[in-house]
């Protein structure tokens, strides 16, 4: 393919692109539901996407959720029935910030506790380096040791050298 092929195909993708792409709609035409669908959204996870919330998603079920919350909402619903039925239907892992609670204390205390075990083992560890440096230099050899040592040493090395 010539370099001036390459180009126009190029410029028809572009343009092709340019021409598909359009204005995002509103979902609602009342701006305080659709904020308050949003508001809502914010704290809903997103069960596909996990590490957003329904609000920031563009998987398919997080549409569905917004298009859910926003019906709910139509419908009259308070947010509090609105988050209470979907942690009915999907449980508490669809709130973005859940509940403390005996099944949660894992994931709120469970970070302060490895801290607080890897901060002992760290102590734990620095006064055993400690004990042993202690017991290194008392364990020491006195003179007459090391001179027995030296001459052990010598004999050896005389030994060796017959």
């Amino acid at each position: 393919m010539s370099r001036v092929q390459c180009t126009v195909a190029l410029l028809l993708v572009l343009v092709s692109t340019s021409v598909m792409a359009m204005e995002a709609k509103p979902m609602a035409k009342d701006t305080v539901l659709e904020e308050k669908v949003m508001e809502i959204s914010f704290e809903l996870r997103c069960l596909v996407c996990q590490n957003q919330t329904i609000a920031d998603s563009d998987a398919e079920l997080a549409v569905d959720l917004r298009n859910q919350v926003r019906e709910m909402l139509v419908a009259g619903k308070t947010e509090e029935e609105i988050v209470d039925y979907m942690v009915v239907r999907y449980g508490d892992f669809i709130l973005y910030r859940p509940p403390v609670q005996p099944t949660t204390y894992v994931l709120w205390f469970g970070p302060f506790i490895l801290f607080a075990v890897g901060l002992g083992v760290l102590v734990m560890n620095i006064r055993a380096r400690r004990r042993n440096s202690v017991e290194a230099a008392e364990e020491q050899l006195s003179s007459d040791e090391l001179a027995r040592v030296k001459s052990l040493l010598k004999q050896s090395s005389g030994d060796e050298s017959k």
